[in-house]
């Protein structure tokens, strides 16, 4: 007997940075970090995961009205941050289109080469230079001032402890890994 499947589904694979492929439907939206094959763990980010994920929703607000976007996304996104994230480390993230893969509940999925925790590293990293380099076109030298005074004190590896402490719920599915 034939099995069932949603019209125009295929069972589609993605090949890891580290060469091994995995089923996007062992992917589900819960997942946030998938143990590969390799040995190593890779970062599994969907489209469908909030930008709070990585930074305070307070930023999430400051980021997404601050920043326009010329693109299909109304304001900035995990979407626009996982770019930048493949920008600055091209060889170490794929990204794939699921959009034609209805069955899966998201549209893109990016996989990378770091762990959960050192992704969430990189994207705070990431945003710190966005915000230093937006600041430094400000015309408030007082503001600028005072950011660069923030800079110099704020520990990236402190604040992605803290914050994936805070974040940590009762299943994996709640956590901010």
């Amino acid at each position: 007997m034939a099995e069932p499947r949603v019209p125009g589904s295929e069972r589609a694979d993605v090949e890891l940075p580290c060469g091994e492929t995995v089923a996007v439907h062992d992917l589900d939206m819960g997942l946030r970090e998938y143990d590969c094959d390799c040995g190593d763990a890779h970062a599994v980010v969907m489209d469908v995961h909030p930008l709070g994920r990585f930074v305070p929703e307070f930023l999430v607000e400051v980021l997404t009205e601050s920043i326009e976007t010329a693109d299909e996304f109304p304001e900035f996104t995990t979407a626009h941050v996982m770019g930048i994230v493949m920008e600055e480390f091209p060889e170490a993230v794929v990204s794939e289109d699921l959009s034609e893969q209805g069955e899966v509940g998201y549209s893109m999925l990016w996989l990378t080469d770091f762990d959960a925790r050192r992704l969430h590293e990189v994207v705070v990293e990431l945003v710190v230079e966005l915000m230093d380099h937006a600041v430094s076109h400000a015309d408030d030298d007082a503001a600028t001032a005072q950011f660069e005074e923030w800079l110099h004190e704020f520990d990236v590896s402190e604040f992605v402890d803290q914050y994936r402490e805070e974040r940590e719920f009762e299943t994996e599915h709640d956590s901010a890994v």
